[in-house]
């Protein structure tokens, strides 16, 4: 918190002064690189003319704040706006790019996804539990149709923000920590909708809530939404094959665990009166969680072995044991072991399996959050300053553990009776 102080206070002395208002290009500079009208020792004899329109310039728009007229504040940003285009144009962003730019930040998208998502995902799912109770209800229906479509135009405005950032920033956007969250919520929407059937309205709905809190966590303290340039070691082809895989993995394994939450919360309402409606609607979304854990472990294994021969290509190895390397192969084996339980005598049960691929989502978690936060490594440039591990997250792990055993204790009553 004291770096980031020093940092703002910095920042806060260099407007002030004016050195952080560097719109001067400078003649010949081999860098490209622009300076302060400021800063006398930049420009050589024959540039002093910049010097001097930058003070007639403020004088002029001092003027104009004390007497509303901006005319000749204008005329000398003219000057100053061609100075700027003959000596640095091949650098100046097209104007198309800057008013893209401009409306990406107006318009917020993600932000008010975050809160679009979240309120039709509460509407699916209680539309979802009413048409559980009662499917013969057209209208329920009806609504549920609409609102599948609501989240499909949601997905598309999704898809727009990510490619105006795209188009804006030069490359892919799921390069750092806020990118690549945004992306695992589109991603996650979409396993629901392509794992989604008629009955199976529970998977759109928690995948399209899910999608509200991982951009919610986007959006929170701990990451910036701040689009910069790629560090040396990203400008690679590898990072459009790679990381898009191995962050796609993790929607379709974060569905599983939504499902396995779903499946473990319908134990634990299922009555003997319910359970025909209810079982099956548990059997089908346990083959759907089987469905989307495999997708998501071949994606995982997929972009880790692509990590490696990125790795070789930029470090000169394959495998380093690096913290991310670890625990991207911790997850793979966690997951072949989840998705191999049903055939181990004694773990062949849709409890168990759901259960598993409730909790297994930890792993991932600490693959992506943990590592760049908390450990150091080869992959230090995606790291974060590391925080507090917020309150709510052991009142949410007290919450998974009550909830698991009410589920299974449920479960077992159930066993029993029949």
């Amino acid at each position: 918190e004291i770096i980031n102080l020093d940092e703002r206070v910095n920042i806060l002395l260099n407007i002030l002064s004016g050195q952080a208002l560097t719109i001067y290009p400078k003649k010949n500079d081999p860098k490209q690189k622009w300076y302060s009208g400021f800063d006398n020792k930049a420009f050589v004899a024959q540039d002093t003319m910049v010097l001097k329109m930058h003070k007639l310039y403020l004088s002029a728009l001092s003027k104009g704040i004390a007497t509303g007229d901006y005319s000749d504040a204008d005329e000398y940003l003219n000057i100053i706006s061609q100075y700027q285009n003959q000596l640095g144009a091949d650098i100046i962003p097209a104007q198309k790019k800057i008013d893209i730019e401009i409306a990406y930040n107006k318009w917020n998208v993600f932000k008010k996804l975050m809160f679009y998502y979240m309120i039709l995902g509460f509407i699916l799912l209680i539309l979802a539990f009413i048409d559980l109770f009662n499917p013969n209800k057209k209208i329920i229906k009806i609504v549920l149709s609409i609102s599948i479509f609501l989240v499909i135009a949601g997905m598309v405005i999704h898809v727009a923000g990510m490619a105006a950032r795209w188009y804006i920033t030069g490359h892919e956007p799921w390069s750092n920590g806020y990118e690549a969250v945004v992306f695992v919520a589109f991603i996650t929407t979409l396993a629901g909708l392509l794992f989604s059937k008629n009955r199976s309205k529970f998977i759109i709905a928690s995948t399209t809530l899910f999608a509200s809190f991982l951009l919610a966590i986007a959006h929170g303290s701990m990451m910036s939404p701040e689009m910069t340039n790629l560090v040396p070691v990203l400008k690679s082809y590898w990072l459009m094959i790679h990381v898009a895989v191995i962050t796609a993995s993790y929607g379709f394994l974060g569905l599983g665990a939504l499902l396995g939450f779903v499946v473990l919360f319908l134990f634990i309402i299922r009555t003997p009166k319910n359970a025909s409606k209810l079982n099956e609607t548990i059997k089908e979304l346990t083959y759907v969680n089987e469905s989307t854990l495999i997708v998501g472990l071949f994606m995982l294994s997929i972009g880790t072995f692509l990590g490696g021969v990125w790795a070789n290509e930029s470090w000169g190895r394959y495998w380093s044991w690096d913290p991310k390397e670890v625990w991207a192969l911790i997850s793979m084996m966690v997951y072949t072991f989840i998705l191999h339980v049903r055939l181990v005598p004694g773990l062949q049960s849709r409890f168990t399996f759901n259960f598993l691929s409730m909790i297994s989502i930890i792993t991932l978690i600490m693959t992506f959050f943990g590592v760049n936060y908390y450990l150091s490594g080869m992959h230090s440039y995606a790291k974060g300053d590391p925080v507090p591990i917020p309150t709510w997250i052991y009142w949410f792990a007290v919450f998974i553990v009550v909830f698991s055993i009410v589920s299974y204790k449920r479960y077992l009553d159930y066993k029993k009776k029949r």
